[in-house]
C-alpha cells in the first residue's frame, strides 16, 4: 500500500541494488522514490500493522480446543472462547486482520 512507502528518508532500509529499475524494485515488494539524494531509492516498506481478533461469525470459527475445554484452558492456548451458540467450536483461533 502507498502509505507503507511514506517513510522519513532517514528510516529507509535498502531493498535493491545499484541501478535497479522502479519496476524491478516494486516487483520485489519494495518502494521506489528518487526524490531524496543520498538515501536508498529502492527501500523496504513500513511493516503492516496487524491485530488478532476473535471472529464474530460463529460459522467462521476454526477449532482450537477439544470437547469440554474450559475458558481458562482455551485462553492458555492463546485462543478465543465463547460458550455459545451450540454446534460450533467454543474454543477457536484468532483471525489476523490489517489495521
Amino acid at each position: 500500500a502507498r502509505c507503507q512507502c511514506k517513510l522519513d528518508p532517514r528510516e529507509r532500509k535498502n531493498c535493491g541494488y545499484p541501478g535497479i529499475s522502479p519496476m524491478e524494485c516494486r516487483k520485489a515488494g519494495c518502494c521506489f522514490n528518487t526524490s531524496v539524494l543520498g538515501v536508498p531509492w529502492c527501500f523496504a516498506p513500513r511493516a503492516k500493522k496487524v491485530e488478532k481478533v476473535c471472529p464474530n461469525d460463529p460459522h467462521a470459527r476454526i477449532n482450537c480446543g477439544f470437547p469440554g475445554i474450559t475458558a481458562k484452558q482455551c485462553e492458555r492456548k492463546g485462543c478465543c472462547f465463547r460458550a455459545h451458540p451450540a454446534d460450533v467450536p467454543w474454543c477457536f483461533y484468532h483471525r489476523v486482520v490489517e489495521e
